[in-house]
């Protein structure tokens, strides 16, 4: 929508603005999410030469901050960035950007900067999403002669990284999945726009399909629902002609199609140091060597984390210390002699050379911390973990009896949680157990006041009570015998099965059934689907098609990893793979054991007195 005033062109009306984005060609989620919002609240800011002022809610706080820095706001004249529900000092003689989520928290925060006493001179305004009717009409009535521009631009998902994005929704686990929810619906209706907003995004009008499952029917839904929303959404561009079909496509699964993956012990950089080292908000914290508190952001500002997150711990610590030597031996002058121009070239690079030397410190600790955690518990859990989820052992021996494989874990002293993800993975293995074996496990175990953490699974719809008769065959995967792989590490993620499958066109329409066709020659690679080892760069692959792929109720850091493994062995086409949230092996626990958690009641004060 398109609401503006006596400084520009028109008044009092109001259109919905439909963007046209060229192909994107900057490579990541992250810098299209910059670039779209330097296309929108930027340009429309350098149209004035008074400094500005941005206010922002949490959700659009945390959305700036994956894409861009203070120096980057500063150079295109915003001065201060504001928290939209802190009381603030007016400044009449400035002008300040709302950048926010069209919700009414954020609509009335707006309007009380303006209802009484204006506390700025004018308001931009930058909704994420398209603004209900209500709020919108609210907002013009209270403010409307402040209002110089109000768009909105679309962009309601959250990029974690250069092929990652989330809903930022950790809580949709609970809504969807709770048997006691009570915004089931309303949750899957906000995740369906927060779709819509990336493929917009993305300029892409995908074909959906989703896994069939006769248990769950959440996937069907989302994908009914985003299929409805894209179809309003590309009604109708600038050129009044609808949008056809894009060389892309949208998978949605569930997140108990595949919970194995989230619940193993993985031994690649990423996945294990979120899994095994206290890493908050993306937020390690160390001790240095001389034993000072040290914080570091492990995200892709960090090039060295790039390089390493997806390489087995094996590999990690083997290349740190080889860099430090580099490093080391890059600083040194080959004659001991410094002349004048060597010092200069020198001071010029001090400031890359101390970043390099910063990142390799905090990556020393980390792999150090890692390999630590590894040597002490992970290492022996692996084995037993690796046969019992792969059902065969380093030698491709079958695994008959998977109750010999788990009980050397149910004996040693783990913790609880590393226990009752063994024994998950023992269940799973089986496709269910007998309630009386079940309960022996729990006694095993001891968490007879804590069973949820088992038995709640079967919210998601993975069978854990079932009759022996029941006890289904493992679903076929694809062969990857000849695959380099670690013994510790043999397990793939099924989702890196669908990928492949999707990208050569081998899903099954049976079990991915087409909420809407792709074009009748997508197969994920533009006219051909060869494989090959070569690293194709971004310029390259852009000019064919898109993978997205969507899972209900989490992601594992493994399956993000796929995306990229798949997109770098596929010519010419991009996996992006996102969910409501990243998952750890211990959230994801702590979710399950809550679905069973019965909704705290609120009372109002007067509701309270009178009970």
């Amino acid at each position: 929508m398109t609401l503006m005033t006596s400084e520009e062109e028109d008044t009092g009306y109001r259109k919905r603005r439909k963007r046209k984005m060229a192909a994107v060609s900057d490579h990541g989620l992250k810098k299209t999410v910059w670039k779209r919002i330097k296309e929108t609240i930027i340009a429309d800011s350098r149209k004035s030469d008074i400094w500005k002022i941005l206010i922002l809610d949490p959700f659009t706080t945390k959305l700036l901050s994956s894409c861009c820095k203070m120096s980057d706001l500063m150079s295109e004249k915003i001065t201060i960035v504001e928290d939209l529900y802190r009381i603030r000092e007016p400044v009449p003689e400035m002008k300040a950007i709302y950048f926010m989520p069209p919700t009414a928290k954020c609509v009335d925060a707006l309007i009380a900067d303006f209802k009484t006493k204006p506390k700025y001179k004018a308001a931009y305004i930058y909704f994420t999403d398209y603004c209900p009717d209500d709020l919108f009409n609210n907002m013009k009535l209270y403010c409307g002669k402040y209002i110089r521009v109000c768009k909105e631009i679309n962009i309601s998902f959250m990029p974690q990284e250069a092929q990652v994005f989330t809903c930022d929704n950790p809580g949709a686990f609970q809504s969807i999945y709770s048997p006691n929810s009570q915004d089931k619906k309303k949750t899957l209706e906000t995740m369906a726009d927060q779709l819509v907003s990336l493929c917009s995004t993305l300029d892409e009008y995908p074909g959906i399909r989703y896994k069939k499952d006769s248990n769950m029917e959440n996937a069907k839904t989302l994908a009914e629902l985003v299929d409805n929303k894209l179809a309003r959404h590309y009604e109708l561009d600038d050129n009044s002609k609808k949008k056809g079909k894009t060389q892309a496509q949208l998978l949605i699964v569930e997140r108990g199609f595949d919970p194995v993956s989230p619940i193993l012990h993985e031994l690649t950089y990423q996945a294990m140091a979120y899994d095994l080292i206290n890493v908050t908000n993306d937020s390690y914290k160390f001790k240095s060597k001389d034993g000072s508190e040290k914080q570091a952001l492990l995200n892709e500002d960090d090039m060295l984390w790039v390089k390493l997150r997806h390489k087995h711990i094996a590999e990690v610590s083997e290349k740190i210390p080889k860099m430090v030597k580099e490093i080391a031996a890059s600083k040194k002058q080959p004659d001991g002699k410094i002349s004048i121009s060597n010092l200069a070239q020198m001071m010029k690079k001090m400031p890359a050379f101390r970043k390099k030397m910063t990142e390799q410190a905090v990556h020393l600790q980390l792999a150090e911390d890692c390999m630590q955690q590894y040597s002490n518990n992970v290492e022996k859990l692996c084995k037993a973990e690796q046969d019992l989820a792969v059902g065969a052992d380093v030698e491709g021996v079958k695994v008959k009896d998977q109750m010999r494989t788990l009980l050397p874990v149910l004996l040693h002293p783990y913790s609880t949680h590393e226990k009752v993800r063994a024994v998950l993975l023992y269940i799973f293995s089986q496709n269910g157990t007998t309630e009386e074996n079940l309960n022996k496990l729990i006694q095993h175990v001891k968490i007879e006041d804590e069973r949820e953490f088992i038995l709640n699974w079967k919210e998601l719809g993975v069978p854990i009570i079932t009759s022996p008769s029941l006890f289904a065959r493992r679903p076929s995967r694809r062969d990857r015998s000849q695959d380099e792989t670690y013994n510790l590490s043999r397990w793939t993620p099924v989702i890196k099965d669908v990928m492949e499958d999707a990208v050569e066109n081998k899903l099954d329409t049976r079990e991915w059934p087409h909420q809407s066709e792709s074009p009748a020659a997508w197969n994920g690679s533009g006219a051909v689907s060869a494989r090959q080892h070569k690293t194709i760069s971004q310029e390259e692959r852009r000019t064919g098609s898109r993978l997205i792929i969507f899972i209900i109720g989490g992601m594992s850091f493994s399956e993000m990893r796929s995306a990229y493994e798949v997109t770098q062995s596929v010519k010419s086409c991009e996996v992006i793979i996102g969910s409501s949230h990243i998952l750890t092996p211990t959230g994801l626990l702590e979710d399950i054991k809550a679905l069973s958690k019965r909704p705290v009641e609120t009372f109002t004060v007067d509701e309270r007195s009178n009970a």
